[in-house]
């Protein structure tokens, strides 16, 4: 029984090795692996030696040759094959043990040019691997180090592996393949300039219950690389395992979170925020936010982008809650909401980097791509279209409108004073409905003055305005872009609001 191993993550190649051979398995390796497994004390022949044909092209060329290829492929249940294999003096080869030059990682690096990209393509490993994991039935395929400890259980056991995990270590070669072409793939292509095909790569972390209603089957995927504000590589503290919902839910809470720097807190359901509040510390941000709609937040999720203290915890427990999300958890915290059994607490890693991202959005056939929408503009005075200029006060009230109106679904209206949401509008089919909803909000709230409203999209009329000053508001902050504009700008004028002009729209459908 021969193995032939290369391996460019050499994480515990010796002692699998060492494992090989104390089972009487003879080895063959490659370049810097030889040198490993020689230095260890190991006995290992040279592939240059089994081939009969020397490393060339700077070892670009070393395993491309009929006496590896063959000693994999030959199929042993073929009398033809095997005396192909003897007439060519070809012996069999039993297992691979291969995984990949690091791809991946050379083009993350800063300044990486395409020579060095170029000479981290691996050719000879992944056609061993695909010639292995083809002859499954035969031929054990290892490409993934965390598989050499039950690799070596099966052998001792049984002689061999078990044909049931060759064709699992063959789909895994597969992946493994497939993903690594899937990297050169795309980098090729954005160094050629073009788009015509997508590849996504994403790992099972989790079988949910169900989708978004019972009867729909759903699995949690996470991408490869860690991001901020992720659900996803998030570590899960306590309460029990996530729903379909909460993590849609949550991904919504985390991406409001993301646009403050001050100590911010809000409370979400249903995919829109139904309390939000800055302040000097958490306990503030935390009680301008529950204040803000005591009755929505039941049932709902909070994320704050300061460490949860033991003080606002407490004010939390008798509230019924799904997810509580915290940059951190003071070990008092944790313990105030300990009882809370089912209480999922998220820490989440929070840098406040606004990384360029894609956003995909599945469709009936076909799928969505566009860039996420991180980007939000600081509200500034010279944004004002009006006569009536606004006051730093103002100005501050619609920087915290406007960041919180993005995340609102589409028609949205935000109303906020003193650093909380007052009402909020979403969703409606028209921009009025959404305005009465946010407004009467804040009235039953018995917040009728001083109130500031932002809007994700241009006001298209002068309604909207008329409306809003029948309630108190002082200051508006929106995208502008209307042909209609000057009729918002008329009546606020009349009415004496300041309003801002933003020239970025937020539509979140």
């Amino acid at each position: 029984m021969r193995a032939l191993i290369s391996v460019s993550d050499k994480t515990g190649i010796v002692e699998f090795a060492t494992a090989l051979k104390n089972l009487g398995w003879d080895l063959i390796a490659t370049g810097g692996t030889l040198k490993v497994l020689r230095g260890a004390g190991l006995v290992v022949a040279d592939i240059q030696d089994v081939t009969g044909f020397p490393e060339i092209c700077e070892g670009r060329v070393k395993t491309l040759h009929p006496k590896v290829h063959g000693g994999l492929l030959g199929r042993r249940d073929s009398a033809e094959h095997m005396a192909q294999l003897a007439e060519n003096s070809i012996g069999t080869i039993e297992m691979v043990c291969v995984n990949l030059y690091p791809f991946e990682a050379t083009i993350a690096k800063e300044g990486v040019t395409m020579e060095d990209a170029v000479e981290n393509i691996d050719i000879g490993g992944p056609s061993m691997l695909r010639s292995a994991a083809k002859n499954f039935r035969d031929v054990t395929v290892v490409c993934d180090p965390a598989d050499y400890a039950n690799v070596i259980e099966e052998i001792t056991a049984n002689g061999n592996t078990l044909p049931e995990t060759r064709l699992k270590l063959s789909a895994k070669a597969y992946t493994h393949t497939a993903l690594y072409d899937s990297h050169i793939a795309t980098y090729m292509r954005k160094a050629a300039g073009l788009d015509e095909k997508l590849f996504l790569a994403f790992d099972a972390i989790q079988t949910l219950r169900y989708g978004e209603n019972p009867h729909q089957a759903a699995t949690f995927y996470r991408a490869p690389k860690e991001v901020s504000y992720s659900v996803a590589h998030a570590r899960q503290l306590g309460g029990k395992e996530l729903s379909y919902n909460n993590i849609q839910d949550a991904n919504a809470a985390l991406n409001i979170v993301r646009e403050f720097t001050e100590p911010f807190c809000c409370a979400l359901k249903h995919m829109n925020p139904c309390g939000a509040g800055v302040g000097k510390d958490l306990l503030e941000a935390w009680t301008r936010a529950y204040e803000a709609d005591k009755v929505s937040i039941y049932g709902g999720i909070v994320a704050m982008n300061r460490p949860l203290t033991a003080e606002v915890a407490r004010l939390m427990k008798p509230i019924f809650l799904e997810i509580v999300m915290a940059p951190a958890f003071e070990p008092e915290a944790l313990e105030v909401l300990a009882s809370k059994k089912n209480l999922r607490l998220l820490e989440v890693k929070m840098d406040n980097v606004k990384e360029p991202q894609k956003q995909y959005v599945g469709v009936n056939g076909g799928m969505l791509v566009q860039d996420a929408d991180v980007e939000c503009k600081d509200i500034t005075a010279d944004m004002c279209v009006t006569e009536r200029k606004p006051t730093e006060k103002e100005l501050a009230e619609m920087d915290f409108g406007w960041k919180i109106v993005k995340h609102v679904k589409s028609n949205a209206i935000v109303v906020v004073k003193d650093g909380a949401t007052a009402g909020v509008g979403a969703g409606q089919m028209n921009r009025v409905g959404s305005a009465e909803i946010a407004l009467e909000e804040a009235k039953a709230a018995g917040i009728t003055e001083g109130l500031v409203l932002a809007s994700d999209g241009f006001l298209p009329f002068g309604d909207t305005v008329e409306l809003a000053s029948k309630y108190g508001v002082t200051a508006i902050v929106q995208p502008g872009g209307s042909i209609r504009d000057e009729d918002s700008i008329k009546v606020a004028n009349e009415k004496g609001i300041t309003m801002l002009f933003t020239g970025m729209r937020h539509f979140k459908h």
